[in-house]
């Protein structure tokens, strides 16, 4: 483990002593190293499923995929973000660098942590560098409101979860994911406990974001700059997931009976928001919104704690941090060259970008769940599980998948066929830098269909 935080946090002062015109290419090098040597993370089979184990930090099945997820986006965001950062002053382009740097140390720190108040500090921590990006960083004046609702949503939802942890801690003795398991069953039983049971879950809801609780993600996600679009959508998302997936077998008796009515608002949720993507003439926000409806699946997937669930809740968190982190930066390239978000001004342009429309056809395939994907693979286990688990919920995940085919080929169409403006017409290529950080995305998804075992998740 500590040969991925050292160097994470040896970034610090390389990003800040690098001459500047290295300043990009050496954090670069630097990010990507870290992310080939997380890659030994996933090659340690073990009897207990716990690996680098010491007093705070562990990875297991579960940990192991987001941990390599996170610092593989590293360097993916340092690429997208070099043009976007290029006017600003050199202490500015640090600074944004050494956020984005901090924010894999925290979430390397969350996923990792055994204690789950080491989990909470490291998961309230990533506000902090998120908050910054957004909010200095974003390219419309209705960014600070974006922040404002990305802070409190979170802030509000997490506050019931640090009183629920401490009423735990009284409870058990414990809050080390280690030995907790062994401390008995909980007597779950009055009114109180109930409250409890909706304090652990709601700071993860919010975090997901559960349909209800999710207005703060699209505002979020269409202020942010690239590079905090791709980091909100491919890993702090999954942060939301992780902690319910850890949560909840603590909570055990009362999720049975607690669970429906979330369940309910997650798969009505997959067909408010497919719907919502429908009608949608900006493009960053049509990509937030179907990242909501993905994480409607998930979950439902956790909250029915079934293994087949489990499994399925996992691959699709992965393969959506993927496809989702992949099409924002596709929007990004568009909007350098178009200054525009909205898919109307911008059409046509597979005649003038024609690589960058086949990573567009791909991106767009991966998104509405194309065989043999991973994303396929974990929404046909997710639409399993909850078929076995209650029959009526085909019509939802069915009529869901069908929506998200529909706006996922609809946003292809609209942004890559037809006509072509007269206003778009004198274009600047696309460059080698926006193409080898789509296939960086993408390659690793295509390779995950070979072996998808490696992102199971707990189940073995």
């Amino acid at each position: 483990m500590l040969k991925i935080l050292i160097p994470t946090l040896m970034l610090l002062p390389t990003i800040w002593l690098s001459r500047p015109k290295w300043l990009w290419p050496t954090t670069l090098a630097h990010s990507f190293c870290i992310a080939l040597f997380s890659l030994t993370w996933l090659n340690k089979p073990s009897e207990t499923g716990w690996t680098s184990l010491n007093y705070y930090i562990a990875t297991d099945p579960l940990s192991t995929p987001l941990l390599v997820l996170s610092c593989w986006l590293l360097p993916l965001m340092i690429l997208a973000s070099q043009n976007h950062t290029s006017t600003e002053p050199i202490n500015r382009q640090r600074l944004y660098i050494m956020l984005l740097a901090l924010l894999q140390f925290f979430l390397i720190l969350a996923f990792g942590a055994t204690e789950l108040i080491l989990f909470y500090v490291m998961f309230e921590a990533t506000l902090i560098p998120t908050l910054l990006i957004i909010t200095r960083w974003g390219n419309q004046p209705e960014r600070i409101s974006a922040g404002t609702y990305f802070l409190f949503y979170t802030l509000a939802g997490s506050m019931p979860l640090l009183v629920a942890l401490l009423a735990l801690i009284s409870k058990t003795g414990t809050l080390s994911l280690l030995t907790i398991q062994y401390s008995g069953a909980l007597d779950l039983l009055t009114n109180g406990h109930k409250l409890w049971w909706a304090a652990c879950m709601l700071a993860f809801l919010v975090k997901m974001p559960l349909y209800g609780v999710h207005l703060w993600l699209p505002k979020a996600h269409v202020e942010a700059p690239v590079a905090g679009s791709m980091v909100l959508a491919a890993v702090l998302l999954k942060l939301g997931g992780y902690g319910m997936i850890r949560m909840l077998p603590m909570l055990d008796p009362l999720t049975k009976e607690l669970s429906y009515p979330f369940i309910v608002l997650a798969l009505w949720g997959i067909i408010m928001t497919g719907s919502i993507c429908l009608r949608q003439t900006d493009l960053k926000s049509l990509i937030a919104y179907s990242s909501v409806s993905h994480m409607g699946l998930v979950v439902g997937a956790i909250l029915i704690q079934t293994p087949w669930g489990l499994t399925g809740a996992t691959i699709l968190m992965i393969a959506h941090g993927l496809t989702s982190s992949a099409l924002f930066c596709l929007a990004n390239t568009n909007y350098e060259r178009t200054h525009s978000r909205t898919m109307l001004l911008a059409r046509g342009l597979q005649m003038l970008l024609p690589l960058t429309a086949t990573w567009w056809f791909i991106g767009s395939l991966a998104n509405l769940a194309l065989p043999p994907l991973p994303n396929l693979m974990g929404e046909l286990m997710i639409i399993t599980s909850m078929f076995s688990w209650a029959s009526w919920t085909i019509i939802l995940t069915g009529l869901g998948t069908l929506i998200t085919a529909g706006y996922s080929l609809y946003m292809f169409l609209i942004t890559q066929r037809g006509p072509t403006p007269a206003h778009v017409l004198a274009l600047q290529p696309s460059h080698t830098r926006e193409h080898l950080l789509i296939a960086l995305h993408l390659l690793p998804l295509l390779m995950l269909t070979a072996k998808p075992e490696l992102i199971w998740g707990l189940t073995p």
